[in-house]
């Protein structure tokens, strides 16, 4: 890419939280950033605010509107980056889940992410940067995990995947710790170490332009659990089911 020409950027989930932050956070350096989510009012009125942004409305568990919005996109001409934060949220023990609402999660959590998996190449530059969203709540089985987490191990397994089949372009991971959004206010627990999306957006924008795999922070989190996803389970297990006994 031209260094003189702004990049162009498509951030999915962009109509609040951390997608917000972070196409103000991408305008601000001076990319063009199309943003999506389901909300057309919250995306228009993001946009109008931004100046150099396009709006691209879908539902990453309705594929066809997401191979709209990237056949609209490539029409313009092929994007930079792909940044994939859409995700759906809603905390509780497994025993107590409605089957139905967990079956969405998975569908807008993991499907979602393989429809822009699949499609999101096709939009991108040569060597351009596709980054799915993944969660420190995806490393290890916690309490009240419930189906969100194993929804984000398995968006972390598929961008591994990913990773490894795709050498032509530039596959990240994002995994973010707490963060205050919408989602996060449904918690009753105490969250340790948690962020501002303003702080998280500033994070991801400093890791995706930098090397390696993932970007995962606050590290004084990130670390301590992938320190147990380390463990052997006999060590692992008998920490996490402390957390429990502790609620």
């Amino acid at each position: 890419m031209n260094s003189s020409t702004p990049e162009r950027i498509w951030i999915i989930g962009a109509s609040d939280g951390i997608g917000l932050a972070l196409a103000k956070a991408y305008s601000a350096q001076g990319a063009h950033v199309i943003l999506s989510a389901r909300s057309q009012d919250a995306l228009d009125k993001l946009a109008a605010q931004l100046g150099n942004a396009s709006v691209q409305v879908l539902d990453v568990s309705d594929r066809a509107t997401v191979q709209t919005a990237a056949d609209a996109i490539l029409a313009v001409g092929p994007v930079d980056r792909i940044i994939h934060l859409a995700a759906m949220y809603d905390p509780g023990r497994i025993a107590d889940l409605d089957p139905d609402k967990a079956a969405q999660i998975v569908t807008v959590n993991l499907t979602g992410s393989f429809h822009i998996a699949q499609i999101g190449p096709k939009v991108l530059r040569k060597g351009g940067q596709l980054a799915l969203t993944g969660s420190v709540a995806g490393y290890v089985g916690l309490p009240q995990g419930q189906i969100y987490s194993a929804s984000k191990a398995g968006v972390i397994n598929l961008a591994e995947s990913l990773r490894a089949e795709r050498k032509d372009l530039d596959i990240r991971l994002i995994c973010p710790g707490f963060v205050e959004t919408r989602l996060t206010q449904m918690n009753e627990f105490k969250m340790p170490a948690i962020m501002k999306p303003e702080a998280a957006a500033k994070a991801i924008v400093k890791g995706l332009a930098s090397g390696g795999f993932e970007v995962h922070f606050p590290h004084r989190l990130t670390r301590s659990l992938k320190f147990i996803r380390a463990l052997p389970y006999g060590l692992s297990m008998r920490l996490t089911r402390r957390l429990s006994t502790e609620e």
